[in-house]
């Protein structure tokens, strides 16, 4: 079992950049794929990007593709969120997620373990 420990998050201006760290712990972080997810006030969770065991292959969602870079580091048990040009609407709680399935799904049910999030706010 991993547990998982974001942080990073505050307040930004539009256009800004912000970097999210989710911190693992234990000694098998290696074993997970991860991924990051955002809700929004009044909205339901949603997918922002996700990153095999290796970091070798990344994916994201739509509205942050060419704007954010997840990325981990192995040895020290972090994932990261490198938020570029952010805009008002990335406003939300950010949670980190792992999971042991080697190809790592876009839905929050494919995560079995969680971070208790972090605030972005972007300010316009």
């Amino acid at each position: 079992q991993v547990q998982l420990v974001e942080s990073g998050g505050g307040l930004v201006q539009a256009g800004g950049s912000l970097r999210l760290s989710c911190a693992a712990s234990g000694r098998t972080f290696f074993t997970y794929s991860m991924a990051w997810f955002r809700q929004a006030p009044g909205k339901e969770r949603a997918f922002v990007a996700n990153i095999n065991r290796s970091g070798r292959i990344t994916y994201y969602a739509d509205s942050v593709k060419g704007r954010f870079t997840i990325s981990r580091d192995n040895a020290r048990n972090l994932v990261y969120l490198q938020m570029n040009s952010v805009k008002a609407e990335d406003t939300a709680v950010y949670y980190c997620a792992a999971t042991q399935s080697v190809v790592p799904g876009r839905g929050p049910g494919d995560f079995s373990f969680w971070g208790q999030g972090t605030q972005v706010t972007v300010s316009s």
